[in-house]
């Protein structure tokens, strides 16, 4: 057995407000022209984090190898964030900093993330609006022309900088500009349509990658200098979430099988703001921005059972449960706790009338107080979304939202430099496991995804490549080799099941089983029958599985096949981590562990550690490994809200 780690973030010295520029200073850098365009690095991900350091290091002079699985690097899912991206620029005179976003932002994590890595993240987010701007990206603007802001959960200050209600796509087209410009500069190469099935990994670094381009089946092999990994979180593990459908954790997983350590897995961010299931046949959750929460208030109604339509409830009989509870708040509470309080108003009974599983989010006041051209220039095309999937009018009846599965904290394990346990291997955006703990606040996924691309990869490429002795290496090398032949290998099992369960089939039974045992509310006994239940529905996989077509042609079935066996193996290792935390903190909230108004108890003087687990081999039993958290700028408190 693998003895157990404490885990080396390699956080540099000094003051927490001057780390990361010690950091730049005291690294070496390499020199432009000859010496960069002899560095090749492989970034796989065209979202913010992906696409922003391809174009960054396009643009510094490396040779950049550019991978998505879409047709186009505009399809990353980063285009679907809506609400905007936070920034501590004190637009508003209303006392906000670099300190208090920091501080916002681990209080947000209920303690349990890395302070180096969350201050470096505040100290960056005013350079990207400042960078964005320049890109010429269209944020609001009040009429006197300066930059608008409005307010997220979790914070009493106005920071978020917004693009109406379609933030990310704006961003998105920002990046893909910048790297356009790089393509046609031929710094960067882009390989559109190629899915990354495996790491390479040459005298213990990340050398290159195994990708299947997915139009006709074909294996190639890439080598590199440096890999980095961005390519989002795992989500879609529930089968129902807000992130796309083709999302998945292929890549981050099939680095983990080569020895990237996997953090925190369990903690898993469910929205409290998405239109509700309506049927077993849905594919996705639709996400209704957490913006709605600045103008709209949440209720439910007083009586259990109630299912009046929302018109014919009068005021003195609906329960505004966030403003109830937790009044210094009120609607604007983080997503974890807005999430569960909507889980426990169901469980009770109280919910709207479109189902046992919905609450109200009503903008009946704001229209009052604001007028309904004000509410419209907000969110007028979430409101157009609502009303073509659901049919009712928000201007006129509250909206029906629940919470859904969305982001996830966890990720591969990285170092303050964003390097995985593999050497020469980086990890960027949501695949990492982040800076935001166990809950991240509403606005930071952009923020976080453009610090990385645009700033802190480009700079910890540098100084690894510039400190690294790295023997030439081609993909005619036996690691190259090996690692084509496994794939072909995976895929041929696959293949060669010839069961009579669908790929569609098994995934919804791994996401009913994730979501009701390790979804917004956990326990023991839960977390132990979803472990039995997915290496049974994993035995299942491999023994049952149907897969028309083959390997060499377009196969969409193949291709979700490859991805469910993984989140087939991940499954599992959340529910692992999720009974091995015996704490409440966050997303992760444990039944057994809460105080008596059913808030969320963390244990500090066990768990204040990331937990990083090494894969042990299929079907064995994975290890843990430990990063203790140390606080020395924050103190630890109770989180509250009210």
């Amino acid at each position: 057995m693998t003895d157990s780690k404490i885990l080396d973030p390699k956080i540099p010295s000094g003051p927490l407000a001057e780390k990361w520029d010690r950091h730049e200073k005291d690294n070496p850098l390499v020199s432009p022209g000859k010496n960069r365009r002899e560095k090749t690095i492989i970034i796989v991900g065209t979202g913010l984090a992906g696409g922003g350091a391809a174009a960054t290091l396009g643009e510094l002079g490396y040779k950049v190898l550019n991978f998505c699985i879409q047709d186009t690097p505009r399809r990353a899912h980063s285009v679907a964030a809506q609400g905007g991206i936070n920034a501590s620029k004190n637009y508003q005179n209303d006392g906000d900093s670099v300190y208090r976003l920091f501080y916002d932002t681990i209080k947000g994590g209920d303690y349990r993330s890395r302070e180096a890595n969350t201050y470096r993240l505040a100290q960056l987010s005013m350079g990207i609006i400042d960078q964005c701007v320049a890109m010429g990206v269209p944020f609001a603007r009040e009429y006197g022309g300066t930059l608008a802001n409005r307010s997220f959960g979790g914070v009493q200050v106005s920071r978020t900088f917004y693009a109406r209600g379609q933030t990310g796509q704006q961003l998105l087209l920002g990046v893909y500009s910048a790297l356009s410009r790089q393509i046609a500069a031929g710094t960067v190469k882009m390989f559109p349509r190629h899915e990354m099935l495996d790491l390479v990994i040459v005298d213990g670094r990340a050398r290159g990658i195994i990708a299947r381009e997915l139009l006709t089946g074909e294996i190639k092999r890439f080598e590199a200098d440096a890999v980095v990994l961005a390519t989002g979180g795992y989500s879609p593990v529930f089968y129902l979430s807000t992130n796309a459908v083709n999302s998945n954790a292929t890549a981050i997983w099939r680095a983990h099988r080569r020895g990237a350590y996997f953090a925190n897995p369990c903690f898993t961010q469910i929205h409290p703001t998405a239109i509700p299931q309506l049927g077993d046949y849905q594919s996705k959750l639709t996400l209704m921005s957490e913006s709605l929460r600045n103008d709209g208030r949440v209720w439910v109604p007083k009586k259990p059972g109630d299912k009046r339509p929302p018109n014919q409830i009068p005021e003195d009989e609906r329960d505004y449960y966030l403003e109830r509870r937790y009044p210094a708040f009120g609607n604007l509470v983080p997503r974890d706790i807005a999430a569960r309080a909507a889980l426990v108003e169901c469980d009770a009974g109280k919910s709207a009338y479109l189902s046992d599983r919905a609450v109200y989010l009503d903008f009946a006041e704001a229209i009052g107080r604001l007028g309904k051209d004000v509410v419209a220039d907000r969110y007028g095309n979430l409101f157009a979304m609502y009303e073509e999937i659901i049919g009712d009018n928000p201007y006129e009846t509250p909206m029906t939202i629940y919470p859904a599965p969305h982001y996830t904290m966890g990720g591969l394990w990285v170092d303050y430099n964003l390097q995985s346990t593999i050497e020469g291997l980086f990890v960027a955006g949501e695949a990492n496991f982040s800076d935001h703990g166990a809950n991240r606040l509403g606005a930071s996924a952009l923020m976080q995804g453009l610090a990385d691309g645009y700033f802190i990869v480009p700079r910890v490429i540098s100084n690894y490549l510039a400190g690294a002795k790295l023997p030439a290496v081609d993909t005619d090398h036996d690691a190259f080799k090996a690692a084509e032949d496994d794939t072909r290998k995976y895929i041929q099992r696959l293949l060669s099941i010839k069961g009579s369960r669908t790929v569609r089939d098994i995934h919804w039974e791994l996401g009913r089983t994730m979501w009701k045992n390790v979804g917004m509310s956990r326990n023991a006994e839960g977390l132990r029958e979803a472990i039995a239940d997915v290496s049974r529905l994993r035995e299942e996989f491999w023994q049952n599985l149907k897969l028309t077509g083959d390997d060499a042609d377009l196969n969409k079935q193949l291709e979700q096949a490859n991805r469910l066996s993984d989140y087939l193996e991940l499954g599992e290792l959340m529910a692992r981590d999720a009974l091995m935390r015996e704490e409440s903190c966050g997303g992760h909230f444990r039944e057994e562990h809460k105080t008596p108004e059913g808030e969320a108890r963390r244990d500090d003087t066990n768990f204040t550690f990331v937990s990083a687990w090494e894969y042990a081999g299929e079907g064995k039993e994975p290890f843990l490994h430990k990063e203790e958290l140390n606080f020395e700028f924050v103190e630890l408190k109770t989180r509250s809200y009210k």
